[in-house]
C-alpha cells in the first residue's frame, strides 16, 4: 500500500526575521559561541521590566534597580521618589546589597532581602531587614540566623518566616493586647529538624514538582497562620558527593524516588496572638499530597487542595479554622491524571459567595464559576450547552470584580501562540485584546486599572507596553529592546520557519526549522539535520516566542551548513487533554515513535542528506535522545544526551507516578522504554553529558546507562561536569559545554 502521508508543509508566518541573502551574509557578521557564552556574553541579552510591585492605587509602581527601590508614576514613567537606597542606608556601617524586597500592604514598611543563598530551584535563605518608610528606621528582622520565605502579614504588623525548619513570627509594632514588644520574636513550632520535619517550607519533591517553596499563608485578618508540616523521616535519603580539595563532601537529602515513601503531610493553623494551634482535618488517608493552601475571603476559612497518591483524584477542601473540621467542596477525577497546573487558577471572589476554578473536564482547560458550597453556577470561558472549543486557557491574568471582568491568556488563535482576552464573570462578552502574532503575558495592577503587556515572537524580543484596561491601546512603551534589535541587524541570522508534519499514527504535529544562510532548496545540495527534542508531558518547544540562548547556538550551526529542527510530538502541551495524556503509563514510547517518524519524513525532503540526521536533548530531552539513538538506531546517525533520565525508577515520585503510576503497579511502563533496557541497540556516535552535583536528575542515571553500554560492548563518549547541577553552568562551564557539543556535531554529523 502506498504511504499517502504528506511531506512536511512549511507554513507562512508573519514577522519572521528577514531571510538572509548571499550578499548580506558576506557583510553581516557571524554568531560565535563567545557572543553567547564567552567573552562577548550579553550581546544577545534582552531587557525587560521585572520586579514590579504595584501600589494600591495602580497609578504607581516600585522597582528595584542598582540597589535602589524607586517609586514611579505609571502613566509618565517618571521616578517620583526613592523609597530606599542601599548605599545611603547602611546596616551596621555597611551598604546593603538588596536581592529582593516586599512592600507591606499598608505601604508603610519595606522587607529587604539581602545576602541571599540559593538552596534548590525555588528555595533560598537570606538576611532580612525591615525599613519603616515614615521613621526611616532600619532594623534586622531577626538576629537568630538567616531566614526563609519571610512574608508580611496583611496588616503589615507582623512578619512570618522559617528558620531551621521551624516557623517564627516577629511582631513589628508591639501589641498591648498580647503584651508583646516591637521586634519580639515568637516561635510557633519546635519540632523542625533537618531531613526529618519541615514546618512551613516545601520538601525537595514538592518544591520541584508542585512549583512551591513557601508552605505557609497568612489569614486575611492577620490573626492566623496556616502551614504545611512535612514529616520526611521515612523518605529515603540520596547521598550526593561534592568534590573538594582533598576529600569529597557528603551531601545527603531526602528524595523520594518512584514507588518509595513520601513525606507525610498535615496542615496546621495557629492563632498568632497566643500561638495556640490546631490540625486541619484532611482525611484518614496519609499517603496523599496537600500541594496548595490558601485562605478564602470568608473569615476563618482555609482552602486546601488534596491529591491522592496516583494523582487521578483532586479534592478542594474548606476548613473551619476554629475547629479544623473540613468539607469537601468539589472533586476532579481522571482516568489518567489530574495535573495540578490545570486547576491552579483558583480565585476566591470578594463577595465571599463564589470562586473561579479552572478544570480540564471538557477535554481542555477552561474557567468555571462556583458557589462556595461547590455548586456549579456557570462555565465562564466555554459557552453553556455548547461543545468544547478546542483551545486551552493558559492562565488567569487578573480578575476585576468592580467591572465583573476576567482577563486570561489562551491558545484560541493557535497552540503556538498565547493571546490576552477578557470575558465577563457572567460568561458574556468574550473579547481578544491582542493582535500581533506571538506570545503575550500580562501583569495587572491590584485594582486592574492598568496592566503591563509583554509580547515576544520568534523574530522579535520582548516589548513591554503599558495599557489602561478601559482602552485597548498602548499608553506608552516601557521597553522596546531597540538596542538589541539594532545589534541583531548586524548578524546574519536565519529565521525559524514553522511547519506541519505527522506523528507515527498520522496525527498532525507542529515543528520549526532553521535553515543555513544562502539555502539551496533545489536539491542540488544536501544538508545535514540536527533535531532538538524535549518531549515531556505538557511541554512545548514549538511556539512563536523569543528563544534567546539556544536559538543563537543554532545560528552558529546553521552558519556551518546544518539545518536545525524541533518537533512537538504526542504528549506535549497546548493541544488538550487527550493529546497530552496519550503517553500515560508508557512514557517514551509514543514520543520516540514520533521523533523517528518526523526524522523519516525529513529524510524525504530533496535538500536533506538522509544519511546525516542527528538528535540532541537535555533532561527529558536527554532521555528522548538516548531512546532515539537506541530504538531509532537505523534512523539517527549521532546523538547528544545531556543530564538524561535513563530509568524512571531513579526519578522522583510526584512527577514519575503522575505519568507512569508506581513501578509496583506498572513495571513494564518503567522498563520497556528505558534506554538502559535497549543499550545493546546503540549504533553511531553518542555523547553522554551529566553534572555530578545534579540534585534533580541524579548522576546515577548516566552511570547506569554507561554501565549497560559497557556491558553491551558499545563505544561512546561521556563527559561529566564536577559538582554542576542540572543546569550545568557557572563560570566558563556553558562555553565549555557548547564548544564540546559543537565539536561533536561537526565531527559526527
Amino acid at each position: 500500500m502506498t504511504n499517502c502521508r504528506p511531506l512536511l508543509r512549511l507554513l507562512p508566518l508573519l514577522f519572521l526575521l528577514p531571510a538572509v541573502t548571499p550578499a548580506q551574509a558576506q557583510t553581516q557578521q557571524p554568531v560565535t559561541l563567545d557572543d553567547i557564552w564567552g567573552r562577548n556574553q550579553g550581546v544577545f541579552d534582552q531587557r525587560t521590566i521585572e520586579g514590579v510591585n504595584w501600589l494600591k492605587t495602580g497609578g504607581f509602581y516600585t522597582t528595584l534597580n542598582a540597589g535602589k527601590i524607586v517609586k514611579f508614576d505609571i502613566t509618565t514613567g517618571s521616578a517620583v521618589a526613592t523609597l530606599f537606597d542601599g548605599q545611603q542606608a547602611p546596616a551596621g556601617g555597611n551598604a546593603l546589597r538588596i536581592d529582593g524586597y516586599q512592600l507591606s500592604a499598608d505601604e508603610r514598611k519595606l522587607l529587604l532581602i539581602t545576602e541571599e543563598e540559593p538552596i534548590y530551584r525555588r528555595s533560598s535563605k537570606a538576611t532580612c531587614y525591615v525599613y519603616d518608610l515614615a521613621t526611616k528606621q532600619l532594623r534586622p528582622l531577626s538576629k537568630g540566623g538567616k531566614q526563609q520565605y519571610a512574608t508580611f502579614s496583611p496588616d503589615g504588623k507582623r512578619v512570618a518566616f522559617m528558620r531551621d525548619n521551624n516557623l517564627f513570627v516577629v511582631d513589628l509594632s508591639g501589641s498591648s493586647a498580647s503584651g508583646s514588644a516591637a521586634g519580639q520574636e515568637t516561635r510557633l513550632t519546635t519540632d523542625g529538624q533537618p531531613n526529618a520535619i519541615i514546618n512551613g517550607g516545601a520538601d525537595w519533591v514538592y518544591e520541584e514538582e508542585f512549583s512551591m517553596a513557601r508552605a505557609f499563608d497568612w489569614s486575611p485578618d492577620s490573626k492566623r497562620l496556616a502551614w504545611i508540616r512535612f514529616d520526611e523521616s521515612r523518605v529515603p535519603e540520596y547521598d550526593m558527593q561534592l568534590w573538594g580539595k582533598l576529600y569529597p563532601v557528603e551531601y545527603r537529602f531526602k528524595y523520594p524516588k518512584a514507588g518509595e515513601a513520601n513525606s507525610r503531610v498535615t496542615v496546621w493553623i495557629a492563632d498568632v496572638a497566643n500561638a495556640k494551634k490546631i490540625q486541619a482535618q484532611t482525611g484518614a488517608e496519609t499517603d496523599i499530597y496537600l500541594p496548595r493552601i490558601q485562605w478564602t475571603k470568608n473569615a476563618g476559612q482555609l482552602s486546601i487542595r488534596r491529591l491522592n497518591r496516583l494523582q487521578n483524584k483532586l479534592d478542594l477542601l474548606h476548613i473551619d479554622a476554629a475547629t479544623g473540621q473540613s468539607t469537601t467542596i468539589l472533586t476532579e477525577t481522571s482516568p489518567t491524571y489530574v495535573d495540578l497546573e490545570f486547576t491552579d487558577d483558583l480565585t476566591y471572589l470578594k463577595d465571599g459567595k463564589s470562586f473561579i476554578w479552572s478544570s480540564e473536564r471538557s477535554g481542555y482547560k477552561h474557567l468555571y464559576l462556583y458557589a462556595m458550597n461547590g455548586q456549579l453556577i456557570r462555565p465562564v470561558t466555554r459557552p453553556a450547552g455548547a461543545g468544547s472549543p478546542d483551545f486551552e486557557v493558559s492562565s488567569v491574568s487578573g480578575v476585576d470584580e468592580t467591572t465583573g471582568m476576567i482577563y486570561y491568556t489562551s491558545t484560541a488563535v493557535s497552540p503556538l501562540e498565547r493571546h490576552l482576552y477578557r470575558v465577563g464573570i457572567n460568561g458574556q462578552n468574550n473579547q481578544r485584546l491582542t493582535t500581533l502574532a506571538g506570545t503575550y503575558t500580562a501583569n495587572f495592577s491590584p485594582d486592574c486599572a492598568y496592566y503591563l503587556l509583554y509580547h515576544t515572537s520568534a523574530s522579535s524580543p520582548t516589548t513591554v507596553t503599558l495599557r489602561r484596561t478601559t482602552a485597548n491601546t498602548d499608553l506608552r512603551v516601557l521597553e522596546s529592546n531597540q538596542d538589541l534589535k539594532n545589534r541583531l541587524s548586524r548578524y546574519a541570522l536565519a529565521p525559524k520557519q514553522f511547519f506541519k508534519t505527522n506523528a507515527a499514527d498520522g496525527t498532525p504535529l507542529n515543528g520549526w526549522m532553521i535553515k543555513p544562510a544562502a539555502f539551496d532548496s533545489s536539491g542540488q545540495k544536501k544538508y545535514p539535520v540536527l533535531m532538538f527534542v524535549y518531549g515531556g508531558p505538557g511541554s512545548q518547544t514549538v511556539s512563536n516566542d523569543w528563544n534567546a540562548r539556544d536559538f543563537f547556538w543554532y545560528q552558529t550551526l546553521a552558519q556551518k551548513g546544518y539545518i536545525i529542527v524541533s518537533v512537538d510530538g504526542r504528549g506535549t502541551g497546548a493541544r488538550g487533554n487527550a493529546f497530552r495524556t496519550a503517553t500515560y503509563a508508557q512514557l517514551g514510547k509514543l514520543e520516540t515513535d514520533d521523533q523517528i517518524a518526523a526524522a523519516r519524513q525529513l529524510k524525504t525532503l530533496p535538500y536533506v542528506d538522509p544519511a546525516r540526521v542527528g538528535i540532541w536533548g537535555w533532561s527529558y530531552g536527554g532521555y528522548m535522545a538516548a531512546l532515539c539513538m537506541t530504538l531509532g538506531a537505523d534512523v539517527f546517525k549521532s546523538g547528544i544526551s545531556v543530564a538524561p533520565v535513563t530509568n524512571w525508577r531513579f526519578y522522583d515520585s510526584i512527577y514519575t507516578e503522575r505519568y507512569l503510576k508506581r513501578p509496583q503497579e506498572n513495571a513494564s511502563g518503567y522498563d520497556d522504554n528505558s534506554p538502559v533496557t535497549h543499550a545493546a541497540r546503540l549504533s553511531g556516535p553518542f555523547l553522554l553529558i551529566h553534572g555530578t552535583g545534579d540534585d534533580n536528575v541524579h548522576f546515577q542515571n548516566s552511570i547506569a546507562f554507561e554501565d549497560a553500554l559497557i556491558m553491551a560492548g558499545k563505544q561512546f563518549q561521556s563527559f561529566y561536569y564536577p559538582n554542576r547541577n542540572h543546569s550545568i553552568y557557572g563560570g566558563n562551564t556553558r562555553l565549555h559545554l557548547y564548544q564540546m557539543m559543537t565539536n561533536f556535531v561537526e565531527k559526527n554529523l
